[in-house]
């Protein structure tokens, strides 16, 4: 059975693989976070809305992409003074890493292609996880469990 920890434990690689690198999400194709890590930091950041906003460029600039016909997009950068923001497909989800200025790009870009891989094997397994059945259920709780879920249907 898959969990979380694997997310953080692939995201907790990337962020000690370049002393540059401050924050990794990991969203949906939606925005919504799944997991995150953080270097320790002075300052508090709104994770939900970083990756949220992250994933909503990506996604943008991939239909742009698909627009053009111009190949599949591999990294979406986004430059600041004080740092930079990359964002990678990831499968179903979407990998952002935060750094500060001076980082090395070429080391970025390659933990993240490998990172993305292992995120979107995880995560497509994640995603195709049936919830357990609850098992040494009677009969009784069955019908009593059928007979609930129709009367919800029918309200």
């Amino acid at each position: 059975m898959l969990s979380v920890r694997q997310f953080d434990e692939i995201l907790s690689d990337v962020i000690k693989s370049e002393a540059g690198i401050k924050k990794c999400i990991l969203t949906d194709r939606t925005g919504l976070t799944i997991a995150h890590v953080s270097k320790f930091s002075y300052f508090a950041v709104d994770i939900d809305g970083i990756g949220a906003i992250a994933s909503a460029v990506f996604c943008a600039s991939e239909e742009q992409g698909k627009n053009l016909d111009i190949g599949e997009l591999v990294i979406v950068t986004s430059e600041f003074n004080e740092g930079k923001i990359f964002a990678a497909g990831a499968g179903k989800g979407v990998l952002c890493v935060i750094t500060d200025r001076e980082v090395n790009l070429g080391m970025v870009r390659m933990v993240m292609k490998k990172a993305a891989g292992e995120l979107a094997k995880v995560l497509d397994e994640f995603l195709a996880e049936k919830p357990p059945v609850e098992e040494g259920k009677s009969e009784a709780e069955r019908e009593e469990l059928r007979a609930a879920l129709g009367q919800l249907e029918k309200g």
